[in-house]
């Protein structure tokens, strides 16, 4: 391995044993690369740690850290990152799968992109047994100057990556630091923001990076409330609205995340379905967007939550308005995606 690229994949794991083992095998399985895990078990009562430590006595590129006490996720990749002593760095849970050749592609990019602090690329989705998915011997790499690339996730108020796809230059994270443990729901977005404001970005185009495990017990997918969870990822836009170049994006940005909560409650209050889960989305959206009642689109449904509160029917306007704009809404955000999707430069890195 003297003289290879050297890459960690740092993998949490809670309860998630018997996932373990393969997860492991992929991140290992890269050509080209001196790859190396780490194994974070967040004191998994199935035994996951014990099971850990025998894959860790069987292949010395293996290391294992065990929590005597539950830290939650995390503190758990925090730990992981603390002892990582490689120049590249990714963290994949212990559920998901690591593409292969994906960090041989991801770090190819990184080596001919000095600036590049964050490489990603596709991440196929999957339940069951991953895809098989063909080999492909060329790829082109997208760059992007960080903040464009933090500009145009703003605009589209969406996370781009889900987690397993992504390799960080170490240098990148040793000088932003570990995740913000106030944003349990949204912490991979702020990180993802924070390392763009100081690094350029990059996207692998073509071969899959990673393969993301859907089941009902993901971590993103534990119930926290839907409204939490959208105060929470406006809350993970902070580094970049206070940057001078982008903090004209916030009104923008508010409409964004509080107008799918609000076309939620909207569309149950025209049908006479309510809960006090749809209290909370609406105090989440007041919370993001203080000033929606006063905008055109939501002032008449504003005055339905007023007749409610009266213990009066909804207004027939506010029932067209449940159901017209949201339509209009979805086809104007996929324009807007593909025009700003658009890199600033694009190579081809493999033969």
């Amino acid at each position: 391995m003297a003289g290879l690229p050297s890459v960690t994949t740092v993998i949490p794991c809670y309860n998630y044993g018997h996932f373990l083992e393969r997860a492991v095998r992929s991140a290992l399985d890269q050509p080209g690369v001196d790859a190396r895990v780490v194994i974070v078990d967040d004191a998994s009562p199935d035994g996951s740690g014990k099971f850990a430590e025998r894959l860790a006595a069987g292949d010395d590129r293996i290391s294992v850290i065990r929590h005597e006490q539950n830290k939650g996720h995390i503190a758990t990749y925090n730990d992981g990152f603390a002892v990582v002593d490689t120049e590249f760095v990714t963290l994949v849970s212990a559920d998901d799968l690591v593409a292969r050749g994906a960090l041989t592609r991801a770090i190819a990019v990184m080596q001919r992109n000095p600036r590049v602090g964050l490489v990603y690329g596709r991440a196929v989705r999957f339940r069951g047994e991953p895809p098989i998915e063909r080999d492909r011997s060329w790829l082109l790499a997208a760059v992007w100057p960080g903040i464009r690339w933090a500009r145009a996730v703003a605009r589209r108020a969406t996370n781009p990556i889900l987690s397993p796809e992504a390799v960080l230059r170490t240098a990148a994270l040793r000088q932003i630091g570990g995740y913000n443990a106030q944003l349990p729901h949204a912490g991979d977005l702020e990180y993802w923001l924070r390392t763009a404001l100081a690094w350029d970005v990059a996207r692998v185009v073509g071969p899959a990076q990673a393969f993301y495990r859907e089941h009902d017990t993901n971590m993103h997918n534990v119930r926290f409330g839907s409204g939490k969870k959208a105060v929470q990822l406006f809350d993970a836009f902070a580094p970049l609205l206070s940057h001078p170049a982008t903090a004209n994006l916030l009104p923008r940005l508010r409409r964004r995340l509080a107008a799918p909560l609000l076309r939620v409650v909207e569309r149950l209050l025209v049908v006479g379905h309510w809960s006090s889960e749809l209290d909370e989305l609406v105090a989440a959206a007041g919370a993001i967007w203080p000033e929606w009642r006063l905008s055109r689109r939501w002032s008449a449904f504003g005055q339905s939550l007023d007749r409610r509160a009266d213990g009066l029917a909804p207004s027939a306007g506010s029932v067209l308005r449940a159901w017209v704009p949201a339509n209009l809404d979805r086809l104007r955000f996929k324009l807007e995606a593909l025009v700003h999707r658009s890199p600033v430069a694009a190579h081809e890195i493999g033969g």
